[in-house]
């Protein structure tokens, strides 16, 4: 009697054994569950988002962005899991794509192995080197006092053969691949790699036929881009800027002038300009200005490398503002063509 007394309170004792493990197990899974697979990313009604990490970022780094934003539901699982998977000493820079319903595991792996999201960057249009570096900052976190200092430091600048005076033909505007936390030095150097594919033998070979460097043909086509938005017109402007260069006449380009006096809004050059002290000043000074005076687009590259070849020397905007030109081979035939568009600038009450 007593064995089966004793043989039934330690059934009992390994039934309950057994629930305790059960139980135990079941705890477990469910902590697992919660701390690990379970979604804790909530966008509060949004599908995605992106979170920007800058480079030298920390774990705190990470956590204020995260909660600032109000992306975490559960914050001690996330912080624990964190630190289980070394996280917490792995930061990595980018810009992270961020979906709704992520659990704290993916979030983590994708944070701890830097798969950013790459950035589409873009730049159609800049005067100077302060507007392209301001339009690149906006874009990458890439600094812009950084990208600044070094498209006008000549020594970095040597090993691309380009100067701080001319380093804005390094950039091919269009629309570029990078990853959010490309630096300054690095964002020079794919640009750098971009200009070479740009300019193919075939483009070579042109630009010795002109007669032109690359640079120098990136400094005309700067010109003859600001001359007309018309593209057909583009070949025939530069035409008759190469027919000046060819018989030793300064450019007398307007927007070089604007470009030294610095002042955009004008839309009028009138003689007050035409003895300003500047290496712009295409009145004074024979042959192109020392550098670009906006970024030149492919098109205008290439009007340059495929200029008409006319007799014109001369040019003039149409008075009906139609943003093509009147050409002339005379100076007379010029004034009588210039006199019409001063006529119609007057008539419009535009002075300067």
């Amino acid at each position: 009697m007593a064995k089966k007394k004793k043989k039934s309170g330690l059934k009992k004792l390994l039934i309950a054994g057994a629930i305790l493990v059960l139980i135990g197990g079941i705890v477990s899974s469910y902590v697992a569950y919660t701390t690990i697979y379970k979604p804790n990313v909530n966008l509060k009604g949004k599908k995605s988002t992106y979170i920007y990490i800058p480079t030298g970022a920390n774990f705190e780094t990470v956590k204020s962005l995260l909660y600032t934003a109000n992306l975490i539901d559960n914050r001690s699982t996330f912080e624990w899991l964190a630190e289980r998977k070394n996280y917490t000493r792995k930061v990595k820079a980018g810009k992270y794509f961020i979906n709704t319903g992520l659990n704290n595991n993916q979030l983590i792996d994708m944070l701890r192995s830097g798969m950013q999201e790459p950035v589409r960057v873009t730049f159609t249009f800049a005067r100077t080197k302060r507007e392209l570096a301001a339009q690149i900052h906006e874009q990458l976190e890439a600094n812009e006092e950084v990208l600044l200092n070094l498209l006008n430091d000549d020594s970095f600048l040597k090993k691309y053969n380009f100067s701080s005076e001319n380093s804005l033909c390094l950039f091919i505007p269009n629309t570029y691949e990078f990853y959010w936390n490309t630096s300054a030095e690095k964002f020079i150097e794919k640009m750098a790699a971009e200009y070479k594919k740009f300019w193919t033998n075939e483009r070579k070979r042109k630009a010795e036929q002109v007669g032109l460097t690359q640079a120098e043909v990136s400094v005309l086509a700067s010109i003859v881009q600001q001359e007309s938005f018309i593209d057909v017109e583009k070949p025939i402007i530069a035409g008759v800027y190469l027919n000046r260069i060819r018989i030793k006449m300064p450019l007398q380009a307007d927007p070089t002038l604007i470009w030294a006096v610095g002042d955009f809004s004008i839309k009028r050059v009138t003689g007050k300009y035409f003895s300003i002290d500047s290496p712009y000043n295409t009145y004074k000074n024979l042959g192109l200005p020392p550098g670009p005076i906006c970024l030149p687009s492919k098109v205008s590259i290439d009007a340059v490398l495929n200029f008409k070849k006319h007799n014109f020397i001369y040019f003039c905007a149409r008075e009906d503002f139609s943003g093509y030109s009147n050409y002339a081979s005379n100076y007379e035939q010029h004034m009588r063509n210039a006199r019409k568009y001063q006529k119609a600038l007057n008539q419009r009450k535009i002075t300067n």
